[in-house]
């Protein structure tokens, strides 16, 4: 029996770890595209100078400039490549523009001068539909993962938003954090990991709070909820606890997923919405 269940164990990280691939994989396809139609209107835009031009005749000018876009995001499974950087430090945290925001907030800022400040701790309450979730933040292990998610919940990032994934077999998660439910959802920038676990036999504990993503340097909006001990390969922030409400993401996990191959993993049966996150005081 013992043997039984911990290869469920590996079989179900192997689940988790092969979606993961397939959706980076299907971020980079669509980046890919997105390359190449910006490419395309650059050079319908140089044409269309060129001929321009032409129409002015020797006493006219014209100018173009072509434009570039772009849409991807962040989850344990979404993502981006790095663009323009939008608040670096010589030692400190970067938060980097990629993708087009889910729910546009804006960049969060950094001050390398006030590094002190970020690293104390404080709460974050998300009222959900189900009842109330209170994360406790681990500013002085991860400020940069804190000071993001304390941004994004100031400006109201995750209220009105659905939690989107449930793992209900080897790995025992609720996700939150994308305002489009889908799992691609991001808040338009992206950073880097910091307090990594070991890898280890439940190194990511019942109670845990970590940032989902998409490969490394790929942190975004979207968080987990480790609602029993579950084993992962040590790439996910582990940036707060769940010092109240457990039991709500317990009964959430209980009703199961709408999964019909009983892989344990897709949207919760039992809807559950933030209606409001709050931040506390440590």
């Amino acid at each position: 029996m013992a043997g039984s269940a911990r290869r469920e164990r590996q079989l179900a990280r192997e689940h988790y770890e092969r979606q993961q691939a397939r959706r980076s994989a299907r971020a980079a396809k669509r980046r890919r595209n997105q390359q190449v139609a910006a490419v395309v209107v650059a050079v319908l835009v140089i044409v269309l100078g060129i001929v321009g031009l032409s129409q002015l005749g020797g006493n006219g000018t014209s100018t173009a400039s072509p434009g570039t876009t772009s849409s991807a995001t962040t989850t344990p499974t979404s993502s981006a490549s790095p663009s323009a950087t939008a608040s670096t430090a010589a030692t400190g945290c970067t938060y980097t523009k990629s993708g087009t925001a889910a729910k546009d907030v804006g960049v969060p800022t950094y001050d390398a001068a006030k590094a002190a400040s970020y690293k104390k701790p404080f709460t974050v309450d998300l009222a959900t539909d189900q009842g109330d979730i209170t994360l406790a933040m681990d500013a002085a292990k991860a400020p940069c993962t804190t000071n993001s998610f304390k941004y994004l919940a100031a400006h109201k990032y995750f209220d009105g938003t659905s939690c989107h994934r449930l793992t209900t077999s080897g790995i025992y998660v609720l996700q939150c954090g994308d305002p489009t439910g889908s799992g691609s959802g991001g808040p338009g920038y992206q950073f880097a990991e910091e307090n990594l676990p070991q890898d280890a036999a439940g190194n990511y504990p019942a109670g845990t709070v970590a940032m989902a993503n998409a490969g490394a340097g790929t942190n975004g909006s979207q968080f987990f909820l480790v609602y029993k001990d579950t084993t992962l390969p040590p790439n996910y922030t582990i940036f707060g606890q769940i010092t109240k409400g457990l039991d709500v993401v317990t009964a959430v996990a209980a009703k199961g997923t709408d999964n019909a191959n009983g892989s344990g993993d897709g949207h919760p049966n039992q809807k559950i919405t933030i209606k409001t996150a709050t931040v506390g005081k440590g």
